[in-house]
């Protein structure tokens, strides 16, 4: 293989392609519409799309692919992906026989942390969280430039913890797709901030019409931002406590909200087992190119990712 790495991430309205070469620069990009409910045809976007960039490249590569959900240690196939036509396929091995090559998958928020972690807002950090804060809540840790997976591929899942400290109104949560309540999740997600101004004010408002209410002097939308804050300050205490990052990264459509690297480093220190506070709370510097970045450096990693699926 050549020098060239290929990134595919796979979202559920489209699918982008990147291809970077070894001095980490764009080498091409391609975005194509998500074939919605057809896995068929999603295995042909992507084969189509790493056609485009290896000509555009003029060279071969190897193809990362940043998914909702991820492969099953257990079973080998796909679970939990919210692209649910994905679940129960054997994703990789697929795109393996369509790309005749070894094709790495892994979790669309763990692509975002590494990509950040590698040459972005974490790059020269031991340790890294990066959070996926949009349609839902998800998470990826980097140790020493790698990737941590775990031996359930689940590593860094913290939108499905319950929200830590719950006050009594915040008990005992909303439902989650997941079958359980009170999720991080259903409190941080887009659609999460969403739901609270609803709960609280019988007001539908998307996220970004919170922020922009909130902006000019809208009191309650001003309150579902400050308890927004205050939980995005809890969760990230229990990461805090149990991991102590030296970065954390937001990505997703909510971390575009510029106060909230303001706000919810100065109430973290309220749920730390510190005496101190030393929060490095910082937006990403790649945005929307971070999963597709990721996946492509999965091919920098050892092949442990991979190597310890548990299959009857």
């Amino acid at each position: 293989m050549s020098g060239v790495r290929i990134g595919i991430d796979l979202g559920g309205t489209k699918i982008d392609a990147i291809a970077l070469g070894a001095d980490h620069q764009v080498r091409a990009r391609y975005r194509t519409e998500t074939p919605r409910n057809d896995y068929a045809e999603t295995l042909r976007a992507i084969g189509g799309l790493v056609a485009q960039v290896e000509s555009d490249t003029g060279e071969c590569g190897t193809v990362g692919v940043g998914t909702p959900g991820a492969l099953s240690p257990f079973s080998g196939r796909m679970r939990n992906a919210n692209s649910v036509w994905l679940n129960g396929k054997r994703l990789d091995a697929d795109l393996a026989e369509i790309l005749d090559r070894p094709v790495r998958l892994a979790n669309d928020a763990d692509c975002f942390a590494l990509s950040e972690a590698v040459d972005g807002a974490g790059s020269g950090a031991h340790s890294v969280f990066g959070v996926i804060i949009g349609t839902g809540t998800g998470g990826g840790i980097v140790v020493n430039g790698r990737l941590l997976s775990g031996p359930h591929r689940i590593a860094g899942e913290w939108g499905h913890n319950p929200l830590p400290w719950p006050q009594d109104d915040e008990h005992p949560g909303p439902p989650c797709y997941c079958g359980k309540r009170g999720c991080i999740e259903t409190f941080l997600s887009g659609p999460g901030l969403a739901a609270d101004l609803l709960r609280a004010t019988g007001r539908d408002l998307a996220p970004q019409q919170i922020v922009a209410a909130s902006a000019a002097h809208d009191p309650e939308a001003e309150a579902a931002l400050r308890r927004y804050e205050d939980r995005m300050a809890r969760a990230l205490a229990g990461v805090i406590n149990l991991l102590d990052p030296e970065v954390i990264v937001l990505g997703g459509g909510l971390s575009n909200i510029d106060r909230l690297y303001r706000e919810v480093p100065e109430l973290i220190g309220r749920y730390l087992f510190s005496d101190g506070t030393h929060i490095n709370l910082r937006p990403p510097v790649h945005g929307d190119s971070s999963g597709g970045r990721g996946a492509a450096w999965l091919w920098e990693m050892k092949s442990t990712l991979h190597s310890s699926l548990i299959i009857p």
